[in-house]
């Protein structure tokens, strides 16, 4: 993989979050995504590689979303093979009531690269690079913590940590509140969540809690790009999801996955675009006269190369 092909990677998340931002704040989460994901599909198809999708958004029987399984690009003889892990919308419900921090994101690494996930949700803790090697899923939250607070050089009450405001996180919310540190709580759109936690200026320290599978191996896959420390361990809940992730090579069901485990290759790149302005991107502007700009970061983990891009687009 090389600099073309980062740029290229960039391109497909531009293309999703601009055709998903035409539906900001329109109510309609099920349309904004179709947009994202034909325009996501469509701009893979023009890259040189022979891509498999192996996180997606389910089955083959589930289309128009990209599929486990889906095959993208060019895929001629001299296309190098790559897996492909994509949320072409991560944040659908953001996108239909006009809220921030909704992205388009991928994630890229040679073929055999990323954890073959289904989608079904795993819990999740992510720390940025100071914080690396601090945490771990068997640990008392609390105990996270104060580790990360010793690793930041920061007083416990300084630490901020962010969830998804959801009731099964209730629990994690008493610990946070009682070991007297900061929250952020969020509606939707956890890859941004854990993304966070990689860069300093947005305050955000450490990310808790279970959400979607797939969206942890993305975030995993940003967060080697960046250094930081992810762990993950899937919550399998049903013989159906039991009988899943067998099919894909998933035998120890209830293992602590380290950030290595998820993101297996060393050379893997990360991309996102703003749909909606957030922590880390501003969303879609539309300029008129035809124009939009977007924002976006593509990362790559053998070089440790992080990007912000401004772009504008002629519409037509």
């Amino acid at each position: 993989m090389d600099i073309d092909l980062a740029l290229s990677y960039v391109r497909v998340t531009e293309a999703a979050a601009i055709s998903a931002s035409k539906l900001l704040g329109r109510g309609d989460k099920n349309a904004a995504d179709d947009a994202a994901v034909s325009a996501m599909r469509r701009m893979f198809d023009l890259i040189p590689i022979k891509g498999k999708v192996v996180i997606g958004e389910g089955e083959m029987d589930e289309a128009p979303m990209l599929y486990i399984g889906e095959e993208l690009g060019i895929r001629d003889e001299d296309s190098i093979e790559v897996d492909i892990a994509v949320d072409p919308l991560d944040g659908t419900n953001l996108v239909a009531k006009g809220l921030p921090n909704a992205l388009s994101v991928v994630a890229i690494s040679p073929k055999g690269g990323l954890l073959n996930a289904p989608d079904m949700y795993m819990e999740k803790i992510a720390v940025g690079r100071r914080a690396k090697g601090c945490v771990s899923l068997d640990a008392p939250l609390e105990e996270n913590i104060k580790n990360v607070a010793r690793a930041l050089n920061k007083k416990v009450e300084d630490v901020t940590v962010i969830m998804l405001d959801r009731e099964r996180h209730y629990g994690l919310m008493e610990k946070v509140r009682k070991v007297g540190a900061r929250m952020k709580l969020i509606t939707d759109g956890d890859i941004a969540a854990a993304i966070a936690t990689g860069f300093e200026d947005t305050g955000i320290d450490i990310m808790v809690g279970s959400g979607g599978a797939p969206e942890g191996v993305i975030a995993a896959a940003a967060l080697k790009c960046l250094g930081g420390d992810f762990q993950g361990r899937l919550c399998v809940t049903s013989e159906e999801e039991k009988r899943r992730c067998i099919e894909m090579g998933i035998t120890d069901l209830n293992k602590l996955m380290y950030i290595d485990d998820i993101v297996k290759a060393d050379d893997v790149y990360f991309a996102a675009t703003g749909v909606s302005d957030g922590d880390l991107l501003k969303g879609v502007v539309y300029l008129g006269k035809d124009k939009v700009k977007t924002q976006s970061v593509v990362m790559r983990s053998k070089t440790g190369t992080v990007r912000f891009i401004n772009a504008i687009h002629r519409l037509s």
